[in-house]
């Protein structure tokens, strides 16, 4: 799957001649707008140049969702043990963000200067695709997220990412994704080398107006 079968993702500039991007993936059953709304709320330097884009993901039916088409990066099912995140769609996934990121470079804006941010399996998408990109980026945001496949994604990093900056955050209430699955991949990312800012939050499966600033302060600090 590539990124000319995707509907255009919504695009946002805080100048006319952007040079940094941030990538940023929704989550299950959202679209591509539903982050918009938060980049003038981030607090970014009145300087900062940079496009905000927001893809949209595929339409799939959703197991866990009694099988609904929605938008998904991914399938979810219920098992015994718990979640099962389709790895295929998974990898189809993060062929997706790469194509976005080397559309970025096409347009002019370094691989370096590139934050890639997803939620909740937009931010497992976002991990997996940034930790697996072969060219530098800027850093990544990972939030609410279930990080499937973590061992994996560990094992397989490109040594490109191997100190990206990492923002974590999670919400403690959080009743779809556990807060400990979110605590549990930032201590490992901490524990593997990789620079981890984890975050969290009195919250429930959502953002709150602390966390978007203190992403914009993430995104402000990589991209200086």
């Amino acid at each position: 799957m590539s990124t000319s079968t995707l509907d255009p993702p919504i695009e946002l500039q805080t100048a006319r001649e952007p040079d940094a991007a941030v990538i940023w993936l929704h989550g299950l059953g959202a679209d591509g707008h539903d982050f918009a709304g938060v980049v003038p709320e981030l607090g970014l330097p009145p300087a900062a140049a940079i496009r905000f884009v927001f893809p949209h993901a595929p339409m799939r039916p959703v197991t866990i969702n009694a099988g609904y088409v929605m938008r998904a990066w991914y399938d979810i099912a219920h098992t015994p043990e718990g979640f099962a995140q389709n790895e295929v769609h998974l990898a189809e996934a993060v062929q997706i963000l790469h194509g976005l990121i080397e559309r970025e470079v096409g347009r002019g804006v370094a691989a370096e200067r590139i934050v890639v941010a997803g939620f909740s399996q937009g931010g497992a998408v976002a991990l997996h695709g940034a930790l697996r990109c072969g060219q530098r980026l800027a850093g990544g945001v990972i939030l609410s997220a279930p990080v499937p496949y973590l061992d994996d994604l560990l094992r397989g990093a490109q040594a490109a990412n191997a100190k990206l900056p990492l923002f974590v955050g999670h919400g403690r209430y959080d009743p779809m994704v556990p807060f400990a699955w979110g605590e549990q991949a930032a201590r490992r990312l901490a524990e593997a080398g990789w620079p981890v800012e984890w975050h969290a939050y009195d919250i429930e499966h959502s953002v709150n107006l602390e966390e978007i600033r203190e992403i914009g302060r993430f995104i402000a600090k990589v991209l200086a």
